[in-house]
């Protein structure tokens, strides 16, 4: 998994959160790291606040599905959207920022710009208001 990782990402990353992980290379370095701890608890936040916007969306489309009778087999789509909300909006939000100038879609990526921009505030996670990212994909 490390390696798939690391080849997935270039090799340069110190840490990845996948919810609901954190995988942390080098791992000692890193865990002593506190601002690298705190980039990655704020994308742990991100992706928690995402999970619950995914269920929202799916119970709403789940209850439309069954006001409208639809075909419940659509239901097995909504399983797993929650888990995958946040790497969904990731990949669209860095497809678009690739299109769009200036380059350097990753560090564009709202959720990204959030977690630099506060890493080195460690009491960031204490007043940081619910969805901030939100900010960031419509603002430079």
């Amino acid at each position: 998994m490390k390696s798939f990782l690391l080849t997935l990402t270039g090799g340069g990353v110190a840490a990845i959160t996948l919810f609901p992980f954190g995988i942390y290379f080098k791992k000692q370095a890193y865990l002593d790291n506190l601002i690298i701890r705190n980039h990655e608890k704020i994308h742990w936040k991100q992706q928690i606040e995402m999970f619950v916007a995914g269920l929202i969306m799916s119970v709403i489309a789940t209850i439309l599905m069954i006001v409208f009778s639809w075909s419940l087999w659509w239901l097995f789509l909504f399983i797993p959207f929650p888990f995958l909300f946040f790497y969904i909006e990731y990949v669209i939000e860095w497809f678009i920022k690739v299109i769009l100038p200036p380059q350097g879609a990753y560090y564009d990526l709202s959720t990204e710009r959030e977690a630099h921009n506060h890493d080195q505030n460690l009491d960031y996670l204490k007043t940081r208001k619910h969805f901030a990212w939100l900010k960031y994909m419509f603002h430079s």
